[in-house]
C-alpha cells in the first residue's frame, strides 16, 4: 500500500506534463522499425552473456547485420541485486554489462536491454520504481541503445489504485502514461540517444497516446508464441491500426517466431510478409548461430527488409476480406505498392487482385517478392494459387 501511495503523488506532480510532448529525443529515433535480434522467444530465463555475444556473432557472419538486423537486446533475466546507494548490478549470468556493451558497439551493432516500471519485472527480477534516473544513467554508463519497458508489476499498483479510488475512474491509465513518460524524461536526461520501447500490451488504446509520451514503438497485443494460430491472430488482428503509426513512432505486433520450428516455411513467410507490411519492427527470436537456409531466406529477404523499412513510414492495413481470405496492401515511395494476398484456411486457394482495387490503372511491373519472378495482370486483373496458411507477396510499380 505504501507503493501505492508513492505512486499516487508522483502522478499528481507530474500527469499534466505527461499530456503534452515531452521529449526532443524521441522523435528523432527509430526512423524506420527497430530491426535486431531479442533473447526471450528462444533462450527466455536461460539466457547468458555468452548467448548474447554469439547472437552478435551470427548477426554479423551471417549478414544480417548487413541486412538491417542492429539491435541486440537482452530481455527479462539479467537483473541482480541494488546494493546499499541503490545501484543496481547484473546477475551472474552477465559478469561485464558495460564490456558486453562495448563488445557489440565495436561490431557495428546496438545494444538493448529490459526493464519495468514497477518493482519487479515480470520474471520477478528488480524493477526500476523509485530508481527511475539512477537505472537510466547505469544504461547509459554501459551504452544502452534500446530500452524494453514492460508494465509487470506496475499493473499491481495501478489495480491497488483503481481500487482505493473509485472515484477517479481513469487513475490506473493516468499512472501507467506517467510512468512511461518518466522513464522517457529519464532517458533524455542522460543525454545518450535511447530508443523507448513500451511493452504494456495495448492497453488504454496505446496507439493513441503512445508518440505524446516519447514512445518509439509500442505492444499493441498480448505476447506471441511460434505457433500459426497465435501469429495470425495477432497479425490480422492489426486492422485499422494504421494511422497511428510513422517514422519515430511504431505500432509493435511483437517479436518474430520465424526459425523456431514450429511453423511451416509458408506460415513463416505469411509471418513475415505481414510484420512487413504491418511496418512493425523485425526483432529475430530465434537462436541465430543455429539457422537453416531455409530461416536464412525468410529473414533476409531484400524486398521484404524494404517493405518494411520504406523510407514513406506509412503503416499497411487490410484492403479487404472474404472468409479465410484476405488482402492487405501498404504505399511505398515512388508509388510503389506492395500488396499481401494471404490465404488463412488450410488448403490452396486461388485469389484475384484487380489493379484497380489498389488504385492503379496499369503497372510497369509485378514482382512476387518470395518466389522471386514476374508476373502479368491482362486486363487489369492478376490471379495466383496462395498455398494453405499462406501468402503471395507482390510489389506493384506503376
Amino acid at each position: 500500500m505504501k507503493l501505492c501511495t508513492l505512486a499516487l503523488i508522483l502522478l499528481a506532480t507530474t500527469v499534466t506534463r505527461a499530456q503534452t510532448p515531452i521529449s526532443t529525443i524521441a522523435p528523432t529515433l527509430a526512423k524506420t522499425p527497430p530491426m535486431g535480434w531479442n533473447s526471450w522467444n528462444h533462450f527466455a530465463r536461460k539466457v547468458t552473456e555468452q548467448d548474447v555475444k554469439n547472437a552478435a556473432d551470427a548477426l554479423v557472419s551471417s549478414g544480417m547485420r548487413d541486412a538491417g538486423y542492429i539491435y541486440v537486446n537482452i530481455d527479462d533475466t539479467w537483473e541482480g541485486k541494488r546494493d546499499a546507494s541503490g545501484m543496481l548490478h547484473a546477475n551472474d549470468k552477465f559478469p561485464d554489462m558495460k564490456g558486453l556493451g562495448d563488445y557489440l558497439h565495436a561490431r557495428g551493432l546496438k545494444f538493448g536491454i529490459y526493464s519495468s516500471p514497477g518493482p519487479q519485472t515480470c520474471a520477478r527480477f528488480a524493477g526500476t520504481y523509485g530508481h527511475e534516473q539512477q537505472d537510466a544513467d547505469l544504461y547509459a554508463s554501459w551504452g544502452v541503445d534500446y530500452l524494453k519497458y514492460d508494465l509487470c508489476s506496475y499493473g499491481i499498483l495501478m489495480e491497488a489504485a483503481a481500487t482505493d479510488h473509485p472515484e477517479q475512474p481513469n487513475i490506473a491509465n493516468q499512472m501507467m502514461h506517467d510512468a512511461y513518460a518518466k522513464m522517457r524524461r529519464a532517458l533524455d536526461h542522460t543525454g545518450r540517444p535511447i530508443i523507448l520501447s513500451l511493452c504494456q500490451y495495448g492497453q488504454d488504446d496505446v496507439w493513441k497516446w503512445g508518440a505524446s509520451i516519447g514512445g518509439n514503438l509500442w505492444r499493441t497485443t498480448g505476447d506471441i508464441n511460434d505457433t500459426y494460430d497465435r501469429m495470425a491472430t495477432i497479425g490480422f488482428g492489426q486492422a485499422g491500426l494504421a494511422p497511428f503509426a510513422g517514422p519515430g513512432h511504431w505500432n509493435d505486433p511483437d517479436m518474430l517466431e520465424v526459425g523456431n520450428g514450429h511453423m511451416s516455411l509458408d506460415e513463416y513467410r505469411t509471418h513475415m510478409s505481414l510484420w512487413a507490411i504491418l511496418a512493425a519492427p523485425l526483432l529475430a527470436g530465434n537462436d541465430l548461430s543455429q539457422m537453416t537456409t531455409e530461416t536464412k531466406s525468410v529473414l533476409m529477404n531484400k524486398d521484404v527488409i524494404a517493405i518494411d523499412q520504406d523510407a514513406l513510414g506509412k503503416q499497411g492495413d487490410r484492403l479487404h476480406k472474404d472468409g479465410d481470405l484476405e488482402v492487405w496492401t501498404r504505399t511505398l515511395s515512388a508509388g510503389t505498392i506492395a500488396v499481401g494476398l494471404f490465404n488463412r484456411s488450410t488448403s490452396a486457394a486461388p485469389m484475384n487482385l484487380k489493379l484497380s482495387d489498389v488504385g492503379l490503372t496499369h503497372t510497369s511491373s509485378i514482382r512476387d517478392v518470395w518466389s522471386a519472378t514476374t508476373l502479368t495482370a491482362p486486363n487489369g486483373e492478376l490471379t495466383t494459387t496462395v498455398p494453405p496458411h499462406g501468402v503471395v507477396l507482390l510489389l506493384l510499380k506503376p
